[in-house]
């Protein structure tokens, strides 16, 4: 973790009031596989109740995809069908993510897909500050093993962790941010945009925008 992404991080922790927090190992390790290190995490984390979200857990919902990917894609909490299935989007908002993603000529096998908190929020509510940060590692562990070159950060939930901002979605949409020194495009998450569908149109410049970065890496 590059130090600004720590200073950045550990800020999050200050707001949210946490003092004490236990070290995220070095998982950042080229001579290590991505998917052992990745099983490893989530037998590491199996029985996590470090937030009041463990008690309605039915599955602790990991994330999925292509260990090896170039590209992350960040939501912000599992819902009712995620819980019981313990995978990330699979409900209607997992369909229209994978037309987003065929939009950019993209498949879940080719992205690794997680969410900031891996239990479902009672109800579908919005995780609160201290689930959101009690999770925070998790996601750190994830990305320094998977090592993405670009992250898609999903809601105004996921933008606001990440970026360690209370701007709109609308302003970090417009701001080119980096989390852990990886460059990051904020957009819509998909179950906004299956209640507001007037979304889709800023939405696609979005992904038109990450489209370009990412097949810019095909030339780098």
């Amino acid at each position: 973790m590059s130090r600004r992404a720590l200073i950045q991080y550990l800020e999050l922790l200050k707001q949210s009031g946490i003092r004490h927090i236990y070290q995220v190992p070095d998982t950042n390790s080229e001579q290590q596989d991505p998917r052992q290190l990745l099983q490893s995490l989530s037998t590491k984390y199996a029985d996590c109740n470090k937030c009041p979200l463990a008690a309605g857990r039915i599955n602790l919902v990991y994330g999925e995809g292509n260990p090896f990917a170039r590209a992350m894609l960040i939501g912000e909490a599992p819902g009712e069908k995620e819980n019981l299935s313990g995978r990330p989007f699979v409900g209607a908002a997992g369909q229209l993510l994978d037309k987003m993603l065929a939009a950019i000529n993209l498949r879940r096998e080719d992205v690794y897909i997680a969410n900031i908190v891996k239990c479902r929020p009672e109800g579908n509510r919005n995780p609160s500050q201290e689930e959101r940060l009690a999770c925070l590692p998790y996601l750190v562990e994830q990305i320094r093993i998977i090592r993405p070159r670009l992250l898609l950060v999903m809601g105004l939930v996921a933008a606001q962790t990440l970026f360690g901002n209370n701007e709109t979605l609308a302003w970090n949409r417009s701001h080119r941010s980096e989390f852990m020194g990886i460059p990051a495009w904020s957009t819509y998450h998909p179950a906004a945009l299956l209640r507001n569908p007037h979304w889709k149109r800023p939405a696609w410049e979005d992904l038109q925008d990450f489209q370009k970065a990412y097949e810019s890496l095909n030339d780098a």
